[in-house]
């Protein structure tokens, strides 16, 4: 629990004052609109839903990019948009899409303050490889918890967004004074990104576990559900930096849990470590896949 000064609550209280008015997403990609309706109703036919997804190029680009991922898992080649629904179902597709959907309500231009390109390829390395974790750790809600992953640092897109002078603020304390970026947030906003993106998929009545796995990503210990979500999507932003693949800024430093480490049954730290070299060379064929 983060004690805030007499000014910082002031800045929290402000804050929650404009987020309370993008409570309602922004307006969404009409094409996402429309495969979201489509995929709500029980009885989506597949042909139906490849030709909505086929009116955009770059949703379609979008999908077959994360069902290629090394890291996703899928043990053939997708090439087109039906084959993809095929293999991967309409459940997968639907996570799919609502998570693109919320990364795109809150993308911003490109700027000197934030890649957009960087920022998606960290979560979409986060997102697959929490995927694969979870998987190989023998959970099931692994859709769940790529779109957990997907949306860990959904915050910072929001901040980057709606508080941009804000943004800049904490870019230089964390530049010029040395602080962390939460320290710098809790400084200009009164709230952290992971409080940020927490209360908006909250609001939006995402599952309990998946808030949470993204409210806790930086440190499992005061996570309330002692889910395997949340320490997974942890590990899978640790090993972004860790194996030099989608990294980003803002997780420069990140310390492993050990909440993390008990969660997921591990010995030690060196139990961890000789358990991500493991993913060393997938790791590497993402790199290359991104560079593709």
């Amino acid at each position: 629990m983060i004690n805030l000064t007499p000014d910082q609550q002031k800045k929290r209280e402000k804050t929650e004052l404009v987020l309370n008015n993008i409570y309602n997403l922004p307006l969404i990609p009409k094409i996402i609109v429309e495969v979201t309706k489509l995929l709500s109703t029980e009885s989506v036919k597949n042909p139906d839903l490849v030709r909505v997804i086929s009116k955009d190029q770059g949703l379609v680009t979008k999908i077959l990019s994360i069902a290629n991922s090394p890291l996703y898992g899928i043990p053939r080649k997708v090439t087109t948009i039906d084959f993809a629904i095929l293999i991967l179902g309409v459940n997968e597709i639907r996570n799919i899409v609502s998570a693109l959907s919320i990364i795109e309500s809150f993308k911003n231009k490109t700027d000197k303050y934030l890649d957009q390109k960087e920022f998606w390829l960290h979560s979409f390395v986060a997102g697959s490889a929490a995927k694969r974790l979870i998987e190989d750790f023998g959970e099931k809600n692994s859709g769940e918890t790529f779109i957990a992953g997907l949306l860990h640092d959904v915050g910072i897109s929001v901040i980057h967004r709606y508080f941009h002078t804000n943004f800049v603020s904490i870019l230089e304390l964390v530049k010029t004074h040395g602080k962390s970026y939460d320290e710098a947030e809790i400084e200009v906003l009164g709230l952290t990104h992971q409080q940020i993106g927490f209360m908006l998929l909250e609001k939006w009545n995402f599952p309990v576990s998946l808030c949470d796995a993204v409210l806790h990503h930086h440190d499992p210990s005061e996570s309330k559900t002692e889910s395997n979500m949340v320490a997974v999507v942890h590990l899978a932003d640790y090993m972004t930096q860790k194996l030099g693949v989608g990294g980003f800024e803002w997780d420069k430093g990140i310390e492993l849990s050990q909440k993390a480490i008990d969660i997921l049954g591990f010995k030690d730290g060196q139990a961890v470590d000789a358990f991500i070299m493991k993913y060393e060379d997938l790791f590497k064929q993402q790199a290359e896949y991104m560079r593709l």
